[in-house]
């Protein structure tokens, strides 16, 4: 199996003084066949190589200064910043026979899911086994798939990638600053971590400090209750803190206190810029191994969710330029990051926070500008679009936003394509493309759907096969130039995109409507938030909301606009983005985060008029499986037709949905 497997060899590519100096060296820690050498189509065999990049980075370069606190950062004899971040790559073992594309997915705390989306697979953090390649998608088409760590906090889990980057210091002094720390219990509970989820937390300075504050509250735009200080503490760990008399599910807890030694966050969207630019145009050292003796033709950035908010980010901070003003990026594809980006270039944030209606409130996540061309704000006097500084850099790349209907419910979508008030659309760039994956939740659901931590039963729509039809058509756009399929979003100018009164809901007994979707807000985190990443107010001031647009439904409850597929055209069911916390969690109505909801048709008409369901039933929408197969099949075919589909996926997707009904009716 193994082709080379080393414990550590230091391959140099570059030196501090040389032409290409953001890659100082390369630790390759492994280098193997993936699965014995077995060959993909024409790509031929693939191997694996694993390892962590060292960077040196000149902080009075102007592509640098980007960086938040880069100038507190603690230089080399030459001057020079370091870092490292550890890499895993799967490439064609010769280079010539893959497509010249480097596939680049944005680590999702610190994990890999792009073989899983696009390849019919289960993810897997470090891919070795034949069911962990699924159909084997990306390896036939040929792409070089890549993953670097960008994250410092990631948790110590094995497999998980991690940046390595260094502490700011104010001349050899700590420095402290402010942290906010949120947590919602879902049950009973006596403390929490101060991170988010199970990311390493910014430690508390002074665990006495009498400053430290604690609130509780029952919403995200509630007012703040204070916990005296004599009711909780800090743990000896100084990451947790525990309270007393236990936590009430449901309600938001909120620590704000003082963290010292801050991670130059920064470095993680740098290092994607360096790691990717070498790849794409080599450097003065190449030749001395398979990474560095070929120049790929084009780089194409995928991210999801967290990630997708990253190459937002990425892109509004201007990261897209190398050091030497060159494009990084060709093709950029923001996979269901809403209107959000978030904190992943200021002093003490916390990449992994992200924002829902009833889960991490208030952080710098969904802030403006939310469109790729310039908006004002009249409330505050702020005019930007986040191209601007790639437009100015001329680095524009093409790209992708596609988002499910969770999105628009719990992700503020529709702030990507409407006016700041709702009352309009936006155009978007001539390079983007947007596309509403209509009646899907946050992930890939899974039909038959199952019970799960929701109150009703998840979204069982799978999106992926539009996934594998994009990803064509984004590297056949950058090479070729071949037009993608046109956008597809709800409109606000059709009656597609509305607030969340004007939505048709049916009325299914036992099921309503929620009412309070996830809301951007202005919010002011200090004076020297925008202009140098410092956060010095939290929690934050808040102003006024955003408008809070949804996509509107037909008699079903099923999505009038937007890519639907078959599931949607031929329905057995209501599919929506959008589900709702249980009673025993806290906070009933409010959504529960990143789920959707099925709700299945009744199977007679003597059953729906029994539950009292609107909806018409199966046997009064298909004489037998035939026709609804018919049905289904047409759909399937005609979303090939207009390119949301691959042709050689129609058989599979076809196979599917007979396979649904199936499913459907051996279960009732």
């Amino acid at each position: 199996m193994f082709r080379r497997n080393f414990p550590l060899v230091l391959l140099v590519f570059g030196s501090a003084g040389s032409v290409f100096a953001a890659v100082k060296s390369v630790h390759t820690s492994e280098r193997t066949d993936v699965l014995g050498g077995k060959t993909f189509g024409k790509s031929g065999a693939y191997e694996r190589i694993v390892g962590k990049v060292d960077f040196t980075i000149d902080p009075k370069a102007q592509a640098n200064k980007l960086i938040a606190d880069i100038e507190l950062a603690p230089r080399n004899e030459d001057g020079l910043v370091e870092f490292s971040a550890d890499f895993y790559v799967l490439k064609p073992a010769d280079p010539a026979l893959g497509n010249g594309t480097v596939l680049y997915e944005v680590s999702n705390r610190g994990g890999k899911g792009m073989i899983g989306m696009f390849s019919d697979s289960p993810a897997a953090r470090d891919p070795r086994e034949e069911k962990d390649f699924g159909d084997g998608f990306l390896l036939e088409r040929g792409y070089t798939l890549v993953w670097l760590g960008w994250q410092f906090d990631v948790p110590h889990q094995p497999d998980l990638l991690r940046l390595f980057a260094p502490v700011a210091a104010n001349n050899g002094q700590p420095i402290l600053g402010v942290v906010r720390s949120e947590h919602i219990p879902d049950g009973p509970s006596d403390g929490f971590s101060l991170a988010d989820r199970t990311h390493l937390p910014y430690l508390v300075a002074d665990p006495a400090d009498p400053e430290a504050q604690m609130t509780v509250r029952d919403r995200c735009d509630s007012a703040r209750r204070a916990i005296p200080r004599t009711q909780w503490k800090f743990n000896e760990d100084r990451g947790s803190v525990t309270v007393e008399g236990g936590l009430t599910p449901g309600k938001i807890y909120e620590v704000v206190y003082k963290a010292k030694d801050p991670a130059l966050v920064g470095l993680g969207p740098t290092g994607m810029r360096d790691f990717l630019s070498y790849l794409k145009y080599g450097s003065d050292n190449a030749g001395i191994n398979s990474l560095g003796d070929f120049k790929y033709k084009r780089v194409l950035g995928f991210g999801t969710s967290q990630s997708g908010r990253f190459l937002r980010a990425f892109l509004y901070n201007g990261f897209n330029a190398d050091e030497q003003g060159r494009k990084v990026l060709d093709g950029l594809w923001a996979h269901v990051a809403g209107g959000g980006r978030g904190s992943f270039n200021h002093r003490f944030a916390q990449a992994s926070r992200d924002g829902h209606p009833h889960m991490n409130c208030a952080y710098p996540t969904d802030i403006f500008p939310f469109t790729d061309l310039p908006q004002s704000d009249p409330e505050t006097g702020m005019t930007a679009g986040l191209l601007d500084k790639a437009q100015l850099a001329a680095v524009v790349p093409k790209i992708f936003y596609t988002n499910g209907s969770y999105e628009y419910w719990g992700r503020s979508a529709a702030l990507i394509h409407s006016s700041i008030d709702g009352k309009q659309d936006e155009l978007l760039s001539p390079g983007t493309r947007a596309y509403l994956l209509a009646g899907t939740q946050h992930g890939p659901g899974a039909f038959p759907p199952k019970r799960g931590a929701a109150e009703y039963l998840p979204n069982g729509n799978d999106y992926r096969w539009h996934m594998r039809a994009l990803l064509v058509a984004m590297n056949e756009w950058v090479s070729s130039g071949k037009e993608p399929p046109a956008s597809q979003t709800p409109l606000v100018g059709k009656d597609q995109l509305v607030a969340v009164g004007a939505v048709n809901w049916p009325k299914i007994p036992g099921v309503k409507l929620p009412q309070r979707p996830q809301r951007a807000w202005r919010a002011d985190y200090g004076p020297d938030f925008r202009a140098k990443g410092i956060v010095t107010q939290e929690p934050p001031k808040m102003g006024t909301a955003f408008a809070a647009l949804v996509p509107q439904v037909d008699v079903d409850g099923n999505e009038t606009s937007g890519i639907r597929n078959p599931m949607l055209a031929a329905p057995l069911g209501s599919y929506t983005g959008w589900n709702m916390r249980q009673a025993s969690q806290g906070a009933p109505d409010e959504l529960y985060s990143m789920v959707g909801s099925t709700f299945l048709f009744a199977r007679t008409k003597a059953e729906r008029l029994k539950n009292g369901d609107p909806r018409l039933s199966l046997e009064e929408r298909y004489k037998d499986k035939r026709e609804y197969v018919e049905k289904y099949s047409a759909a399937a075919r005609q979303l090939a037709k207009d390119g949301y589909l691959l042709e050689t996926d129609l058989p599979m997707v076809i196979q599917r949905g007979a396979w649904f009904w199936d499913q459907l009716m051996a279960k009732r």
